[in-house]
């Protein structure tokens, strides 16, 4: 009696086709798993782009409205105004001021350069002077306003005046004198001048309005006067430079006065 046969042994548990988990299942089970990251990772990412995309859709209006802040809008063009139409506003503009008016605010007010004002000004003031009219253009007190000529200031003054009396003392306009001349000046100083007291009469011109306060001395701390525009305005002066000099109405012997006087 021979050997018995040996039993043939089944596929291994787990070895058949249906549980195979050998490597190559483990790399499709990876495969699996990177492919379903992949997936997850990608959409992670497209709702980033979105988002992005989304926040850079918004952020389009902000970056445009801020250049259209940055952006200056040109200045109006002057009107286009002639030599002729120029010279015709100046003087309609000057025949009603009440004060010296500046080159500059005549050209704000007519829009045009400063530069083209002034020498229409010159001009207009020249051509009054040629033609011998009684009234001339001048600058004064850092402006310009039409004055009567000296020549004419007798009938100008009867007409003005008419019976009122409206002039300074001759105490205020000795005193006024002293402050033209030697300011700014202290009112002792004035009042060594003038030999007087000139308290009173310095507050007449200071209500006039023909002298200020301009600051106080160092040493002394007395208050300092000067004139003020509204003189230079009177006097038809541009500045207190234009001030006549003294020496042709002193007297000859004023060095002897003056000693005589200390």
């Amino acid at each position: 009696m021979g050997p018995e046969p040996e039993p043939e042994l089944g596929p291994e548990l787990g070895s058949g086709p249906g549980s195979e988990s050998g490597p190559e299942s483990e790399s499709e089970s990876e495969s699996e798993s990177g492919t379903g990251s992949e997936s997850e990772l990608g959409s992670a990412r497209g709702e980033g782009s979105a988002a992005g995309e989304s926040g850079g859709a918004g952020d389009v209006p902000r970056r445009q409205l801020a250049g259209r802040r940055r952006v200056t809008v040109a200045p109006e063009p002057a009107p286009d105004m002639s030599d002729t139409e120029l010279r015709g506003a100046l003087e309609a503009i000057l025949l009603v001021v009440d004060e010296p008016v500046s080159e500059l605010v005549l050209a704000q007010v007519l829009e045009q350069p400063a530069e083209r004002v002034g020498p229409v000004l010159d001009e207009i003031a020249a051509g009054y002077t040629a033609a011998g009219h009684g009234f001339e253009l001048r600058r004064a007190a850092g402006g310009w306003r039409l004055y009567t000529r000296p020549e004419y200031a007798t009938y100008v003054e009867r007409f003005v005046l008419d019976g009122q009396s409206v002039r300074l003392t001759q105490a205020a306009l000795e005193t006024l004198a002293v402050v033209a001349y030697k300011q700014p000046v202290t009112r002792s100083r004035i009042s060594a001048i003038r030999g007087v007291n000139v308290d009173g009469v310095i507050r007449t011109l200071v209500t006039r309005g023909l002298v200020e306060e301009c600051g106080t001395e160092t040493d002394s701390g007395a208050f300092l006067y000067r004139t003020t525009t509204l003189f230079l305005e009177k006097l038809g002066l541009n500045t207190v430079a234009e001030l006549p000099p003294l020496a042709p109405f002193l007297p000859d012997d004023v060095e002897e006065l003056a000693d005589a006087t200390r």
